[in-house]
């Protein structure tokens, strides 16, 4: 199990925006469970983009109006005799604060409402829902979530990421068909979080490093490589002609079971060994070393994986990273993996 306010660390690092001053006194609070940190997290920056203002959009809108204004609707107009009210159908842009992005805080906040958070935390969010009262609400289950930034939306950014992580962590369908609230983000969630925890983690502490999440070439023969999957890395660092690729793996379960033997996951073997052939290929030309790790996020399990492995010619190392400790003793494990294989 996962200390709550060691999310918030990841978060933080993950959305560096968590950093800045508004946000410091949810360091020093405790939380039950990660509804009631999304809560904290979320009552917060709203509150901050109030004191800059609601995001607004034109959003184009069609009514029957006495004082007509944009595009007239004639053939509209007469079939909903609009006319005879001596009025007409208009459609024009409004600039408006019922932006889509105002809609999804506003359904979060609600959701928020049924979840099992303190008091005082819902009644700071129904507060701050009576600044959203022009803003609709949208169904959780047809969010699109795939939104556009430019510069003025940026502060947008980690809100909307905090509302993604909120509905769909907070939400489980069951048998019968009907939602029902989870204490915990579920584990597709936590990995995409745990992955982007490690990379900020190395680019804020180790950026001579390089860590970025690149992609490989294949090493094709004849450079056909059409319908090939792309390979795109969790981690990887470079540093004086040594690449580490870590592949960052959040499971419930760590090693996988068949007649009784444990092994390592095949499917993320094969993966890690792939990466490392192909980016080994693509240095070839150099006396660059390439080596591999697996990186689990450690589980309960009476086994845990701790091994290297030595492929024809390159190490695969296969950790696991306690998250269930101090964050100073977190930090510790991540900084030991540097030093062990570039001796910083």
């Amino acid at each position: 199990m996962i200390p709550v306010q060691n999310i918030y660390y990841m978060l933080s690092y993950a959305f560096q925006v968590l950093s800045e001053q508004g946000y410091k006194s949810i360091e020093t609070e405790q939380f039950d469970n990660v509804a009631e940190l999304c809560a904290a997290i979320l009552s917060k920056g709203v509150s901050m983009q109030l004191k800059r203002g609601l995001g607004r959009e034109y959003l184009e809108r069609t009514e029957s109006l006495s004082a007509p204004r944009g595009r007239f609707e004639i053939s509209e107009s007469i079939k909903t005799r609009s006319i005879l009210k001596q009025q007409l159908v208009c459609s024009y842009d409004d600039f408006s604060e019922n932006s889509y992005m105002n809609r999804i805080i506003k359904t979060t906040m609600e959701l928020l409402l049924h979840a099992d958070i303190a008091k005082t935390r819902k009644k700071e969010l129904r507060k701050l829902l009576v600044y959203f009262c022009n803003v609709g609400s949208l169904d959780i289950h047809d969010i699109n979530w795939k939104i556009q930034y430019n510069r003025n939306n940026q502060s947008y950014r980690m809100l909307i990421s905090i509302c993604y992580l909120t509905v769909k962590g907070m939400l489980q369908t069951n048998s019968d068909g009907t939602t029902r609230l989870m204490d915990f983000v579920d584990e597709q969630r936590m990995c995409r979080l745990y992955e982007k925890f490690i990379l900020e983690y190395y680019r804020k502490h180790f950026p001579q490093l390089t860590p970025n999440a690149s992609q490989i070439p294949w090493a094709l023969d004849d450079g056909l490589g059409d319908m090939l999957p792309i390979m795109q890395t969790d981690i990887m660092l470079s540093h004086h002609h040594r690449v580490l690729i870590i592949d960052a793996k959040y499971y419930s379960h760590t090693t996988q079971v068949q007649y009784d033997v444990r092994s390592l996951h095949s499917g993320n073997l094969y993966q890690i060994f792939t990466y490392v052939k192909n980016e080994q290929a693509r240095l070839s030309a150099t006396d660059d070393i390439v080596a591999g790790m697996l990186l689990y996020a450690k589980t309960d399990e009476a086994v845990q994986p701790d091994a290297t492995y030595k492929m024809s010619g390159n190490t695969i190392t296969v950790r696991t990273l306690d998250l269930n400790q101090n964050f100073s003793t977190i930090s510790s494990q991540l900084d030991k993996i540097v030093e062990a294989f570039f001796g910083i």
